[in-house]
C-alpha cells in the first residue's frame, strides 16, 4: 500500500494540533461543549483532482465517527478522535461534506464545502466570413465549453492585439461553467488581412492560486468594396475582318483591387488582357481580331470578380467584310495620243465611283475612256467604293497615276535665259526640262569649256559666269536653249588700286584715289577721319593733309571700306621750344640735352663743339623715341657752344646751341664734419660747414630738437646734435653734426664716511666727485706717514681701515684734464673718540697751512727724496714706494679749500722743491 500523500500528512498535523488545543482546553476549562472539526471546511479543486479531508472530534471517547460524502475515496486513516479520508476524481462543481462523530448521546457535525475549476483549455473562435463587404457588420462569437467556475472567467475579444471587447462573468452562480462572448463588428478597409482571437483568462488568485490564460487560433478577415456600377466597356462597333480593334475594361471603387478578376471575350473568343492596376481603379486593355468565322453581329463581354461577387457589361460588336476596290489602266504608260480606257470596280455589294461618276448599280464597275495628251501625264483618277454595315456607311477608295510619254520642253519658267547670282552662298544650278521619261539636261560653255553642275548644291563662284547651251534629252526626241549666267560680288579694295599707306611730299600736286573691283561695278568715295567732305581732284600737298582716310567702295552686293594712311614729308626745321638755344647742363640730374626737330622722315641730329673747352666735343643728346637707347650720362660736360645739325632725305639745317654747367650742393665730412668741439667760456663761432656747388651754396644750420640761443661765450648748454643744409637752384643737401662742449675740471664733492669721528683702529672713507669733458684724472694728496690706504678702480674713493693717528691730517683730491686742473681738500683728525672734519673756509686756512708745511717736511726727511708714494704697493708690502718725478703737491700760500691750475701748470712753492705723494692704483 502507499504512503500517505502530502495532504495526508498536513491533514495528520492539524489534526494533532486540533487534539492538543481540545486537550488544553479540557484542562483549562472542563465545562467547555464537545465539537466536531472537518479540515480543509471550503476547497477548491481542479476538475478531477484528488483531495484530503481530516475529521476531528474533542469529544474524549467519541462512540464512532465518519464522513459522508458523494465523491470517490480512494483511502481511510483513523485515530481514536480522527478520521482522514482521500477523495479522488473530483467532478462535480460543487459538494458538501459532512464528518460526525457521536459523543455522549450527542451527534457533533461539521460540514465542509468542495468546489471544483476548470482551465479554458478550450478556446473557440467562430470561423469568419470567406470575404466581408466593407461597411457591413459582421459577428464575432467565442466559445469557451466547460471552463469555470464562470464567475472567475474574463473573456477578450482582439484585433490583432487591439482588445475589442473585454467582458467579466463575475456573479455568475457557483456551479455555472463555460461562457460565450459574441460581439457585432464594422467591417473597414483597414481590416482586410487583420487576425481576430480571443483570449480567456481564468482568475483564481483570490482563491490562492494563479492566473489561468488560453487565446484561441486566430482568424483572418478578408475585407472588400466592389462597387454596383458595372464596368465601363470601350471598343469598337463595327470591326472588319482581319483588322484589330483596341478594347478597355475600366472599373473604379475596387478594394482590394490587386485580388480583383477580370474577364473579357469576344463572342466564343476569350482575350488576354493587360491589366493595369491604378489606385482603387482596374483598367484591363486588349486587342481584339476579327476574324471572316466572326463575321455578323457578335458580343463583346468584361466581367470583374471580387469577394466572391462579380460586375459584368456587355456590348455589341459586328464584323464585317470589305475589300479595297480595284482600279485599273489599260495602258498606264502610253505615249501621246494614244487611247486608254479606265475600269473601277469592287468585289462586293459596294456602289462604285470613277472620279465622281457612279455605278449603274451596287456590284457594277464604271469605265472611262480619253486620247492621251503632255496634259494627261500624272493625271490621277479617283475611285470610291461605299458599303452600309449596320445603318453606318462604310467607304474605301483607290487612286492611280497615268504617265503620258512626251518629247522634251525647255520653259523659261524651268529653264531661264538668264541668271544672276550672288557670289559666296551655296546655289543649286536648275535648268530642268519637262519631257516623259524625264530628260537628262546638259549645261556647257559652246567652246567646249567649263560645264555647269546641275542639281547640285555647291558654291556660286566668279568663274561660273559665262554663257551656255542647255541640251535636253530623252527617248521621245531632244530640246537646245542658250543661257547667260552673271556672278555678282561686292566691292573689293586690294592693295594695287587702293594701297593701305601714301606718301606725299609736302608742295606737290597729288590726288587721292582708290579703284575698287565688283559686278555691278562699284561707286567710290574718300572722307578723312573727322570730316564729312569727300576728296576729289588735284589739290597741292601741306602737312595738315596728313592723317587717315575712309574710302568705301559700293554696290547692290554690299560695300568695302578701307582705311588709307597719307603720310606728308617735309624737310628739317629747328624750333626754339624743342631745341633750345642756351641750355644748362646740372651735374648728377641725369639729364640728356633733348633737340628735337621737326621733319618727316625723322631728322637724325649731331651736336659737335665749336671752340674754347667744347671744341670737337660730341654733346649727348637725349633720344626723340622714349623707347629708343639713350647714350651714356656723361659725369661732366664742357660748357661752350655747340653746332647742332638736322639731316634727312629732303634737306638740312644748322643751329647754334650754348651749354652752361652746374651742380647741385654737395657736403661731406671734409667741408662740414660730423663731429665738432667747443671749449665753454671760448668766444661763440659758427660751426664750421661748407658745401660745393654751382652757384655758390647758402649754408645755414639750426639746432635739433631745441632752439639755438645765439650766446658771446660757449656754453654746455649749447652742447647737441645740428642740422645744416646747404642750397642752391638745383637742390639742397643735409648733413648731422653732433656738437660736443668740453669745459675745466671742478671738483664738485669732498666728503667722509662716516660723517661721525673716528677712534683709533676704526674705518673711513673719502669721496671725490668731479665735473669735467673730457673726464678728469684724480689723483690724491695724503698726509705724511699715512700707510694702508686703498683706492677705488677711478681713484674716486679713498678708504683707510684700522685708522691710526698718523692717518690724521689734510687729504687733497686733485682732477685733471686737458684743460685745467683744480683741487680741493679734507682734514681729518684721529684723536680720541670722534673724527671731525673740516673743509676750506678761513677758519681752517692756518690749519691746512701748517699740515701743508709739516707734509713737506716729512717728505722731505724721509729717505724717498723727489719721489711719489704708491699706496697700493705701500698697502700690500707694508713700505712707502718712491715714484721719481717731477712733484704735484700744493705750495705753503694755498690757504683755502680748493683751487684749479690751468693745464700744463704746478704748483710750485717759493720755499724750494716740494715733494708729493701721489696716491695712485697700480
Amino acid at each position: 500500500m502507499p504512503g500517505p500523500s502530502p495532504g495526508l500528512h498536513r491533514a495528520l498535523l492539524c489534526l494533532w494540533a486540533a487534539l492538543g488545543l481540545g486537550l488544553l482546553g479540557l484542562s483549562a476549562v472542563t465545562q467547555e461543549p464537545f465539537w466536531a472539526d472537518l479540515q480543509p471546511r471550503v476547497a477548491l479543486v481542479e476538475r478531477g483532482g484528488s483531495l484530503w479531508l481530516n475529521c476531528s472530534t474533542n469529544c474524549p471517547r467519541p462512540e464512532r465517527g465518519g464522513l459522508e460524502t458523494s465523491l470517490r475515496r480512494n483511502g481511510t486513516q483513523r485515530g481514536l478522535r480522527w478520521l482522514a479520508r482521500q477523495l479522488v476524481d473530483i467532478r462535480e462543481p460543487e459538494t458538501q461534506p459532512v464528518c460526525f462523530f457521536r459523543c455522549a448521546r450527542r451527534t457533533l457535525q461539521a460540514r465542509g464545502l468542495i468546489r471544483t475549476f476548470q482551465r479554458p483549455d478550450r478556446v473557440e473562435l467562430v470561423p469568419l466570413p470567406a470575404w466581408q463587404p466593407v461597411g457591413e457588420n459582421f459577428t464575432l462569437s467565442c466559445r469557451v465549453p466547460g471552463a469555470g467556475p464562470r464567475g472567475s472567467l474574463i473573456l477578450t475579444l482582439l484585433r490583432g492585439t487591439q482588445e475589442l471587447i473585454r467582458r467579466s462573468f463575475a456573479g455568475e452562480p457557483p456551479r455555472a461553467r463555460g461562457a460565450v462572448l459574441t460581439a457585432t463588428v464594422l467591417a473597414r478597409r483597414e481590416d482586410h488581412g487583420a487576425n481576430f482571437s480571443c483570449r480567456a483568462e481564468l482568475d483564481l488568485r483570490p482563491h490562492g492560486l494563479g492566473l489561468f490564460e488560453n487565446t484561441s487560433d486566430p482568424r483572418e478577415l478578408r475585407t472588400f468594396t466592389l462597387p454596383p456600377e458595372p464596368p465601363r466597356l470601350t471598343a469598337p462597333r463595327l470591326l472588319e475582318v482581319g483588322s484589330e480593334g483596341p478594347v478597355s475594361c475600366v472599373i473604379d471603387g475596387l478594394f482590394p483591387v490587386s485580388e480583383a478578376g477580370v474577364y473579357l471575350a469576344l463572342g466564343d473568343q476569350r482575350l488576354s488582357p493587360d491589366v493595369t492596376l491604378e489606385g482603387d481603379a482596374l483598367v484591363a486593355t486588349t486587342t481584339a481580331t476579327a476574324s471572316a468565322e466572326q463575321e455578323g453581329a457578335r458580343q463583346l463581354v468584361c466581367n470583374v470578380t471580387l469577394g466572391g461577387e462579380s460586375r459584368e457589361t456587355r456590348e455589341n460588336v459586328t464584323v464585317y467584310s470589305f475589300p479595297e476596290p480595284l482600279l485599273t489602266l489599260s495602258e498606264p504608260n502610253a505615249p501621246e495620243g494614244t487611247m486608254v480606257t479606265v475600269t473601277c470596280a469592287a468585289e462586293t455589294q459596294a456602289l462604285v465611283t470613277l472620279d465622281g461618276i457612279p455605278a449603274a448599280a451596287p456590284g457594277q464597275p464604271v469605265q472611262l475612256q480619253l486620247n492621251a495628251t503632255e496634259n494627261d501625264d500624272r493625271r490621277g483618277f479617283f475611285c470610291d467604293a461605299t458599303l452600309e454595315v449596320d445603318g453606318e456607311t462604310l467607304s474605301k477608295n483607290e487612286s492611280v497615276e497615268l504617265r503620258v510619254l512626251y518629247a522634251p520642253r525647255l520653259d523659261d519658267s524651268d529653264c531661264p535665259r538668264s541668271w544672276t547670282w550672288p557670289e559666296g552662298p551655296e546655289q543649286t544650278l536648275r535648268c530642268e526640262a519637262r519631257g516623259n521619261p524625264q530628260p537628262s539636261v546638259h549645261c556647257a560653255r559652246p567652246d567646249g569649256g567649263a560645264v555647269l553642275a546641275l542639281g547640285l548644291l555647291g558654291p556660286v563662284t566668279r568663274a561660273l559666269a559665262g554663257t551656255y547651251r542647255c541640251t535636253a534629252t530623252n527617248d521621245q526626241g531632244q530640246a537646245v536653249k542658250d543661257v547667260t549666267l552673271t556672278v555678282e560680288y561686292a566691292p573689293a579694295l586690294d592693295s594695287v588700286g587702293c594701297p593701305e599707306r601714301i606718301t606725299w611730299l609736302e608742295g606737290t600736286e597729288v590726288s587721292l584715289s582708290c579703284v575698287a573691283h565688283g559686278v555691278p561695278p562699284p561707286n567710290v568715295s574718300c572722307v578723312r577721319f573727322g570730316g564729312a567732305e569727300v576728296i576729289e581732284g588735284l589739290m597741292r600737298v601741306a602737312r595738315e593733309h596728313a592723317g587717315t582716310y575712309r574710302c568705301e567702295a559700293t554696290n547692290a552686293r554690299g560695300s568695302a571700306a578701307k582705311n588709307v594712311a597719307v603720310t606728308v614729308e617735309y624737310g628739317p626745321r629747328f624750333e626754339e621750344v624743342s631745341c633750345p638755344s642756351n641750355w644748362t647742363w646740372v651735374e648728377g640730374s641725369g639729364r640728356l640735352f633733348s633737340c628735337e626737330v621737326a621733319g618727316k622722315p625723322q631728322p637724325s641730329v649731331e651736336c659737335v663743339g665749336s671752340g674754347g673747352t667744347s671744341d670737337g666735343v660730341l654733346l649727348p643728346l637725349a633720344p626723340p623715341d622714349p623707347g629708343s637707347r639713350a647714350p651714356r650720362i656723361p659725369s661732366e660736360l664742357a660748357p661752350g657752344t655747340y653746332i647742332c645739325n638736322a639731316t634727312n632725305r629732303h634737306g638740312s639745317m644748322v643751329k647754334m646751341v650754348t651749354v652752361s654747367a652746374e651742380s647741385p650742393p654737395q657736403m661731406d665730412e671734409s667741408t662740414c664734419p660730423s663731429h665738432q668741439s667747443w671749449l665753454e667760456g671760448a668766444e661763440a663761432a659758427a660751426l664750421a660747414c661748407s658745401a660745393r656747388g654751382r652757384p655758390s651754396p647758402q649754408v645755414s644750420c639750426s639746432r635739433e630738437g631745441a632752439p639755438w640761443p645765439r650766446r658771446l661765450r660757449v656754453s654746455r648748454e649749447d652742447a647737441g646734435t645740428y642740422r645744416c643744409l646747404a642750397t642752391n637752384a638745383h637742390g639742397t643737401d643735409a648733413r648731422i653734426i653732433t656738437v660736443g662742449v668740453e669745459y675745466r675740471p671742478v671738483v664738485a664733492e669732498l666728503a667722509a664716511s662716516p660723517p661721525g669721528g673716528v677712534r683709533p683702529g676704526g674705518n673711513f672713507t673719502l669721496t671725490c666727485r668731479a665735473e669735467a669733458w673730457p673726464p678728469a684724472q684724480i689723483s690724491w694728496r695724503a698726509p705724511p706717514g699715512a700707510l694702508n690706504i686703498g683706492l677705488s678702480s677711478n681713484n674716486s674713493t679713498l678708504s683707510v681701515a684700522g685708522a691710526m693717528g698718523s692717518h690724521g691730517g689734510e687729504y687733497e683730491c686733485a682732477a685733471t684734464n686737458a684743460h685745467g686742473r683744480h683741487t680741493r681738500r679734507i682734514t681729518v683728525r684721529v684723536a680720541g673718540p670722534w673724527l671731525w672734519v673740516a673743509v676750506g673756509g678761513a677758519a681752517g686756512g692756518a690749519a691746512l697751512l701748517a699740515a701743508g708745511a709739516g707734509l713737506a717736511f716729512y717728505v722731505q726727511s724721509t729717505a724717498c727724496k723727489k719721489g711719489e708714494y704708491n699706496v697700493q704697493e705701500a698697502e700690500s708690502s707694508g713700505e712707502a714706494v718712491c715714484l721719481n718725478g717731477a712733484g704735484a703737491g700744493a705750495g705753503r700760500d694755498a690757504g683755502a679749500e680748493g683751487g684749479t691750475e690751468a693745464a700744463g701748470t704746478s704748483e710750485v712753492p717759493a720755499g724750494g722743491e716740494v715733494f708729493a705723494i701721489q696716491l695712485t692704483s697700480a
